[in-house]
């Protein structure tokens, strides 16, 4: 009944996302006029932006507490609810700590960018629970995690073959974001956010349809977002492999049971495996150091097609757009005269100070694609590394990386109810 309230309470927040749709499209005027874009949601006061982030801590501290010490789904449940109204529904899903990875950039590499403290705090707080406690913020406090947790219903499990490949994707997609907003381009994790559509109950029809199809996804496959396609997601992977303390499987010793196993929707349990003859060893270490060998050219390959690729990426910037737009109504390729290009036209700037302004944001990207790729080059290059190396288990044990803390395994491990040992 509690699930069925939820889903409710989703199908609820898609048709209040339908209604704020625009009924009637804007009259498309000759002279290609656009509606202003609008500040969503609206700026609050530097007290209650305070208030927000003293919420976010408090919702990690809860939720390392209910993993780590009192090992209490419902607890972390409730937590992961709490979260959802605030952060999601209430703070219509900003400020968070996924899109405050493109203010950080910009912020790196613009220095007339001025950062406020408050998404600071939202980019590092999280960042520092990983270190201390493993992913408390994905069991309970992030709200896009929290909205695809309580559609979970029948979760199949993925292959691992294609998990750790669709989990390349998140780190691909963390390189786009640091690009853009290095450059100045966009957005991206902003602009392309699968939920905001039900956390602001409006946004456009593609947006809407993409969360929704995230959500129906979520019923079969645990946390899709998060596992294929967060980029934060991606940065806590690596901080909770070496965490302080993480959620353990069992409180004690563990009996083997796996019930673990089964109940876990994300494939973050680890089965025993022992260790290897000699000859396999001889032989893994031969396959080891030929990847090991092979990443520095996996990354100057990157690079270099990051490069190539880096006029097609700049033009995601809009002046590089404006710059190519001007050139073809000056060579008379076009007729018709676009609108931006008329608004630069009245500036009375002439136009080669355009094309030399675009041409250094091109070399920006043509440096930034070479890292881009570079950055693909190397995450392919270490996840085959990773996959090389073969560890020795005694135990079901959750990969500190996979796992996300949200505790269903712990009603389930008969040993729950013994005493345990403090964390």
């Amino acid at each position: 009944m509690k699930r069925l309230a939820i889903l409710a309470i989703l199908l609820c927040c898609v048709a209040g996302a339908v209604r704020g749709l625009e009924r009637f499209p804007p009259p498309d005027f000759e002279s290609g006029y656009k509606l202003p874009l609008t500040t969503t949601p609206v700026p609050r006061s530097d007290l209650m932006e305070g208030i927000d982030l003293a919420v976010l801590v408090l919702a990690l501290a809860a939720a390392s507490y209910f993993a780590l010490k009192r090992r209490s789904r419902r607890a972390l449940f409730i937590v992961m609810l709490g979260s959802l109204v605030y952060f999601g529904f209430y703070r219509k899903g900003c400020v968070c700590a996924i899109g405050a990875i493109q203010n950080v950039t910009l912020a790196l590499f613009d220095s007339g960018y001025a950062i406020p403290l408050t998404v600071v705090g939202f980019f590092v707080a999280p960042l520092a629970a990983t270190l201390l406690f493993g992913r408390t913020f994905c069991a309970s406090v992030c709200p896009l995690g929290a909205i695809q947790d309580v559609v979970i219903v029948k979760p199949v499990k993925v292959p691992a073959w294609l998990e750790h490949g669709l989990g390349l994707l998140a780190y691909i997609y963390l390189g786009l974001a640091v690009l853009f907003a290095a450059t100045g381009s966009a957005f991206l994790l902003c602009e392309y956010d699968p939920f905001v559509a039900f956390f602001r109950r409006t946004g456009t029809l593609p947006m809407l349809a993409l969360g929704v199809g995230f959500l129906v996804l979520g019923v079969f496959v645990g946390r899709p977002y998060c596992r294929f396609f967060c980029p934060y997601g991606a940065l806590v992977r690596v901080l909770s492999r070496i965490s302080w303390l993480h959620a353990r499987i069992t409180p004690a010793e563990c009996i083997q049971c796996r019930l673990c196993e089964e109940t876990c929707p994300f494939g973050a349990i680890r089965k025993p495996a022992l260790g290897l003859a000699e000859p396999e060893r001889a032989e893994g270490r031969k396959r080891l150091a030929a990847l090991v060998v092979l990443v520095p050219v996996l990354v100057a390959m990157g690079g270099l097609l990051g490069a190539r690729l880096s006029p097609v990426m700049a033009r995601m910037h809009a002046t590089v757009r404006l710059a190519d737009r001007m050139q073809l109504e000056e060579s008379g390729e076009v007729t018709d005269t676009a609108e931006a290009a008329d608004a630069f036209r009245a500036t009375g700037r002439p136009v080669q100070e355009l094309y030399d302004e675009a041409a250094a944001i091109g070399r920006r990207f043509g440096r930034g694609g070479w890292a881009f790729g570079g950055w693909v080059g190397l995450v392919v290059g270490v996840k085959l590394v990773h996959l090389s190396i073969r560890r020795r288990r005694t135990d079901w044990e959750p990969d500190r990386a996979a796992c996300v803390s949200c505790g269903r395994c712990f009603k389930y491990c008969p040993v729950e109810l013994k005493p345990r040992p403090p964390v």
